[in-house]
């Protein structure tokens, strides 16, 4: 009697074990096809209107002038904390110069000019975002330069490349499979560049705000 009740009680422990294990596999059967739902690989192309912020220091005021401008990217999306992109944009940006009223020393007499230059950003972010039918709401945080070049001008000093700390949001909308449009913000934050010979940097940080829309390829 003893016996049997020994493996009566061997077959409890037996079943309670394989259904333990059973429900731990379908459980991370279920993480797994969770994670996979979140991944996304794509490409996007967009339009943004470039809005620059204005510096002043070291005796110059430069504003530059905002434009409309374009941007690639590649996204690859693992799950919804782990993501990265890489991304390239340009805009026409004109720079503006003239002394900083009170502070302009020997720049005092110097007459306003204007330089023309286009704006190259490339960045690296990571993308955090989240999956909730046909809506995918994201931000982004990241690192790049900003190379700004001008014209030629007898004006003009050469290339400038700034650091840039990059970081804003968005919301993709998917029209189908592969297809969907993508709304987002951008903020860029790097110092003025420094492109006339005849005025100092202002070595101040400005700000790049893209308001942006585009589309993107889903593979």
């Amino acid at each position: 009697m003893r016996k049997k009740w020994m493996q009566a009680v061997a077959a409890v422990i037996g079943m309670a074990a394989l259904s333990s294990a059973t429900a731990h596999a379908q459980g991370a059967a279920a993480q797994q096809k969770a994670v996979a739902s979140e991944a996304q690989t794509d490409v996007a192309a967009s339009f943004y209107q470039a809005m620059t912020s204005s510096t002043s220091g070291n005796g110059t005021v430069q504003t530059p002038k905002n434009a409309m401008g374009g941007m690639l990217e590649v996204r690859h999306i693992h799950s919804s904390m782990i993501g990265y992109e890489f991304t390239y944009s340009f805009n026409p940006a004109d720079q503006a110069f003239k002394p900083q009223v009170g502070n302009c020393g020997y720049r005092c007499n110097n007459q306003p000019l204007t330089i023309t230059a286009g704006s190259n950003i490339i960045g690296l972010d990571w993308v955090f975002s989240k999956q909730y039918g046909n809506l995918r709401p994201f931000a982004v945080g990241g690192l790049g330069f900003t190379a700004t070049v001008p014209s030629n001008s007898a004006y003009a000093a050469n290339n400038t490349v700034r650091p840039t700390y990059i970081f804003g949001g968005g919301l993709d909308f998917a029209l189908g499979g592969h297809f969907g449009v993508r709304a987002q913000v951008r903020d860029n934050i790097a110092k003025a560049p420094a492109l006339s010979i005849y005025y100092s940097p202002t070595g101040a940080y400005t700000g790049i705000i893209q308001p942006m829309g585009g589309v993107y390829y889903r593979f």
